[in-house]
């Protein structure tokens, strides 16, 4: 069967799997991201899930879904939430210990690919792709094409300024939204795992994502938003309501009026049919958007 090997690179956990042509995942093997840990011992963790997977012969290409920033076609990421990462020689490394052709693109523009090759954005042409995980980002696709930018990092909603009196978390202005949503500010702002947190601070920070939300479909003329991640989809229903509630209140222009903001549609697949979107993409494989 023909395959793509798919890596989704995160500050928590690294997810490597075999996707098929229809995007479907049919193995998979997940580890922690080591807290802290150096080049080398992150690389050790992202090769040991590799060995894992186990027989990739199938495969045509591997597609990566990473942290941002990055430098064009993922030559060298430096995750913010992954520091022993800086300028690390991702592609070439992965070229030379799988012999596969290697893409590879920000998690949340694969994210992107994703929702409209299989997932809850199948069928439109315009509308933006949310990771709220352990950071925050984004991906753009207007008129059919995800946007990619000069460095191939465009849509990074995360430093949008949702609260200019707000946090600061190191590498961040004050008040973006990666400092008032994502996992890590969570935790520092509550004392708590962003995942025990009380009904409160689940709407705020659904309110907030609703926030930098609203502001990019206002600039962009978006009617749809796609979140994934950890923390929106854990949060679930209540994070959705309190979103909807601030888009709501926030586009009032005739093209922005009513847009809406969905859980991914993929769940907790999407990062690794992202992945796997990205080696097709990067393969010339038309996927429906470009």
């Amino acid at each position: 069967m023909t395959t793509v090997l798919a890596i989704d690179i995160g500050g928590t956990k690294m997810d490597v799997g075999l996707v098929d042509l229809d995007g479907r995942v049919l193995r998979r093997e997940v580890r922690p991201t080591p807290a802290a840990a150096s080049a080398a011992e992150l690389w050790a963790t992202l090769c040991g899930a590799l060995d894992a997977v186990g027989d990739v012969a199938g495969a045509v290409a591997l597609g990566v879904g990473c942290g941002g920033p990055m430098a064009p076609g993922g030559v060298h990421v430096s995750p913010l939430n992954i520091p022993g990462w800086r300028a690390f020689p991702l592609r070439a490394r992965l070229a030379e210990r799988t012999g596969l052709a290697v893409h590879v693109d920000n998690d949340a523009k694969a994210l992107a690919l994703a929702e409209g090759w299989r997932g809850a954005a199948t069928g439109v042409r315009d509308y933006m792709a949310m990771v709220v995980s352990t950071g925050v980002g984004g991906g753009i696709v207007l008129d059919g094409r995800l946007l990619d930018g000069a460095g191939g990092n465009a849509g990074h909603v995360g430093h949008v300024i949702v609260e200019p009196d707000g946090d600061t978390m190191p590498g961040h202005a004050q008040g973006t939204l990666e400092g008032e949503a994502s996992g890590l500010a969570i935790a520092r702002r509550t004392g708590r795992p962003a995942a025990e947190a009380d009904a409160e601070t689940v709407a705020r920070v659904g309110r907030v994502v609703g926030r930098g939300a609203a502001s990019v479909c206002n600039l962009l003329d978006l009617r749809l938003v796609v979140v994934a991640g950890s923390v929106a989809l854990g949060y679930g229903e209540p994070f959705f309501r309190a979103a909807q509630a601030e888009m709501d209140r926030l586009c009032l222009l005739d093209f922005s009026r009513g847009a809406r903001i969905v859980p991914a549609g993929l769940g907790a697949d999407g990062p690794l049919v992202g992945a796997a979107a990205v080696a097709l993409r990067g393969q010339g494989t038309a996927l429906g958007i470009a």
